[in-house]
Parts: C-alpha cells; structure tokens; sequence
C-alpha cells in the first residue's frame, strides 16, 4: 500500500503527468511542490500497484461516494469521477480521454456481441480516449461515424484517422459518414442524401447501434472549429440559446430538464437522431469542465448519457445542483 504521506490521488496525478503528458520528473516536481526523489518514488509505487499500465487507471473506491451520489441521483447506470490535473480545456479533454480509454477497455463496455459502435469521430475528448485504448480483442463488429464532416479538411483528417484507429483496436469495419455534417439548407441535405446511398445506409446503421459514444458540447463555437464550417454559426447558436437550449449532444439541443430543443436547423444535421441515441443500449459520454456544467446536467436528466466520465469539480457541481424537480418532467 501507498505510505500514509503518498495518498491515492496523488499517486494519480504524478502518474497522468509523467506517462500521459509527458512531463518531466523534474517539470512534475516543480508543479506539485514536491521533490524529485518522491515523484520517482511516487511513479514505482503506480506501478506497483497496477495504476500505471499502458494508460492510467483510477484505485477502486477512489471517488466512490461521489459515483454513488450521482448514480443514486441521476439514475446513471455507470458514473467514474476523475481527479483531473488539468490546466485548461485542452488538458481536461485529455484527461477524461485517457480515463475513458481505460473504462471502455476495462470495463465490459465493447464485447464480443458488440455489433454497432456509433462513434462521435469529432470530439476532442473521444479522440483523446482512441489515442490511449488499447486493443480489445473481439470489441465489435462495425464503428460508425455519428456525424458527417465538421471544421476544415485537417481537422475532418483527424476525425477519420480516429475513426479508423478504433475499428482496428477494435477488430471492427470503420464505416464512414463523408458528407457535410452540418449543411447550408435543409435542400441541401435532401439532396446530398438523395445522391449519396453510402452516406444513406451509414446512418441506418444508427438504428441499430449497441455501443454510442457521444460528445456533449455547450452552444457555441468552439475553437479549432469555425463558425459555418460544415457547422453552425454563432448565430445559430444564439438562437438555440433564445429556444432554450443549454447545449447539444451530437448537435442535437437540449434544455436543462434533458428535453429535445426544436429549432429550425434540425434538418441541416446529417447525423445521428436523439430517437436513434435513445435506443443504444449503452450511451456513454466523457465530459467536464463549467462550460459544459448545465449540459452534462440535462443529458443525465434525459438519460441520452448512461454512462459517464467526469472530472472532480464537475461531479461536485452535478452533486450540489441535484436533478430537482426536473427528474420527474424528464420521465
């Protein structure tokens, strides 16, 4: 067992900086406040212990309670809460990533029986859990994209590159969704439909999915993504806000109770529908940060998300916040 002066949490810290940042020994003991000799032994003592593998796992019981409180409250069927050492959101995507890399490899999430594996191939924090999976033998039978292209053509690169990485972790047939993911005009996404079957038969595909990994975002655009790029614009935005929108999960909007937000740009989005999300049998979600606190709320509430990995603070917040009298408008 860790010394009494070496506390799990820290041991997780020291562990995610070295082996999933990449930062020094001596860069982690300047950070911490600690002296270089305890950050190595702090690292043999990860490893010892099993937290450090390839990526780094979280002690059983680490963040207990908390998990309880929202599985209890949120009626979640799995929740993981992260002691995150973030500086920004950036980091804090890579963090969760990383967590959920090891819950999605670990935890019985992908199978054998695991046909269809809807993938949000845009999410920062998914890609970040793809860069630190491991191979799952027998994991699936097809990954498929949940929305089309999104940002500029570097960044729809990245998006399938991640996509083809977790088929072949996976032992799966990468399925794409090459069209715009966010179209001009709801003509236009008849007629790109109309034309394309591929693009068709993909988000049929969606019917059927056992396994959805969805990104959860607030309502704005979010750097590297630009305004109107295959995307929405800030206007747009603007106006789910004015409907009541408190974010969107796969660009779909939702309010704080977890309900679906019409707006007029529902019929410019080539992607997974929240009728199709609804019938995944696992939904899972890596999110945090205050930014993204009201929304992570609602897709509970909602139960889009049954599945969740969170940052400390953020669980804190979900705690304090209580589903309230949402819970029973959202059943």
């Amino acid at each position: 067992m860790p010394d009494r002066a070496d506390p799990p949490r820290l041991l997780v810290k020291v562990a995610r900086l070295y082996h999933g940042r990449g930062l020094r020994q001596s860069e982690i003991a300047e950070r911490l406040r600690i002296s270089q000799a305890r950050v190595s032994r702090l690292l043999q003592q990860a490893e010892d212990l099993g937290i450090v593998r390839t990526v780094v796992v979280l002690p059983p019981g680490l963040n207990s309670e908390l998990e309880d409180e929202i599985e209890h409250l949120y009626g979640v069927r799995q929740c993981h809460v992260v002691d995150a050492v973030a500086e920004g959101e950036d980091e804090l995507a890579e963090d969760l990533g990383q967590a959920m890399a090891a819950i999605v490899g670990g935890g019985g999430i992908l199978t054998s029986s695991t046909s269809v594996v809807g993938y949000n191939s845009w999410s920062r924090t998914l890609q970040a859990m793809v860069a630190a999976l491991q191979p799952i033998r027998g994991g699936a039978g097809r990954v498929v994209e949940m929305l089309g292209d999104i940002g500029p053509p570097a960044l729809q690169h990245e998006a399938a590159r991640s996509t083809q990485r977790l088929a072949a972790l996976t032992g799966a047939e990468p399925v794409y969704l090459r069209t715009p993911g966010v179209s001009s005009t709801p003509q236009m996404r008849a007629a790109i439909l109309d034309q394309d079957r591929h693009a068709r038969e993909t988000l049929a595909l969606l019917d059927r999915m056992d396994v959805a990994l969805v990104g959860v975002g607030e309502c704005d655009v979010v750097a590297p993504l630009r305004p109107g790029d295959n995307f929405f614009t800030q206007e747009q935005f603007d106006r789910a806000r004015e409907l009541g929108a408190v974010g969107q999960i796969c660009l779909r909007f939702l309010d704080e109770h977890g309900r679906e937000v019409a707006t007029e740009f529902d019929d410019l989005v080539i992607g997974v529908s929240l009728d199709q999300l609804r019938v995944a049998a696992h939904r899972c979600a890596a999110a945090g940060g205050p930014a993204k606190y009201r929304v992570i709320r609602a897709a509970l509430l909602g139960h889009w998300v049954d599945t969740l990995v969170v940052d400390t603070a953020t669980a804190d917040w979900l705690v304090a916040a209580g589903p309230g009298e949402a819970a029973a408008v959202s059943r």
